[in-house]
């Protein structure tokens, strides 16, 4: 049974984004593993908040992130 954590800073996306997020890494380990495991193939998206985590030594908030999205 396949589980497959995603973690996103919290507030930077929304509930439809998440379940779209699911639904494609879902569709993606099926292909991968055959369609009888869908059923059985678990996907959870964390959300880490803001200061909680950094990138090249830099610690962005969720609009830092959104800004960068945007461009």
């Amino acid at each position: 049974m396949p589980l497959v954590d995603i973690e996103v800073i919290e507030g930077v996306f929304d509930t439809a984004q998440k379940a779209q997020m699911i639904e494609k890494v879902t569709n993606a380990m099926v292909e991968v593993e055959g369609e009888a495991m869908r059923g059985v193939t678990w996907v959870r998206v964390k959300e880490v908040r803001s200061g909680q985590w950094g990138i090249g030594g830099n610690t962005p908030s969720a609009a830092d992130i959104r800004a960068m999205a945007a461009k």
